[in-house]
């Protein structure tokens, strides 16, 4: 039986490498292909086809609030600064209902941190304290839960 409504985005989880980490925010789970556009020499038409060329690989952006002592954007940051041999990890992201069931998944292969953000301090906020993640990867494929 389909559902009749669409599935809330604010309940989801991130496999991080094997580790289940919490996040308040995830973006850049895009899918994009390029487009090759070509004229033969002696075609009699005025125009271009088009025809897909390579797939384009777009950063994704991790949040999540600051905990003491907490290190783990920057120990991963240093590892692949040194070329360290297993400092890829792959990542998957699930879209949850409300029975905390998967309903889509996103798995994105050999992801690495390109830049890590501190939070933002200001001495009259209010809110907590958010770290920002960026991390790259080699394909991004929306898997079947």
């Amino acid at each position: 039986m389909a559902q009749e409504y669409p599935i809330p985005r604010f309940h989801f989880q991130v496999d991080w490498g094997g580790a289940k980490m919490s996040f308040t925010e995830v973006t850049g789970l895009v899918m994009e292909r390029e487009k090759i556009e070509y004229r033969h020499s002696d075609s009699k038409d005025f125009n271009k086809i088009s025809m897909p060329g390579m797939v384009k690989n777009n950063n994704i952006t991790l949040k999540r609030g600051k905990f003491e002592g907490d290190f783990d954007y920057n120990t991963w940051l240093e590892e692949i600064a040194n070329e360290r041999v297993n400092g890829r990890r792959d990542l998957v992201i699930r879209l949850l209902n409300e029975k905390h069931e998967p309903v889509a998944a996103w798995a994105a292969a050999r992801c690495f941190p390109v830049k890590v953000t501190a939070p933002d301090l200001k001495s009259d906020a209010n809110e907590i304290a958010v770290e920002t993640l960026e991390v790259a990867h080699e394909g991004l494929k929306l898997m079947k839960v």
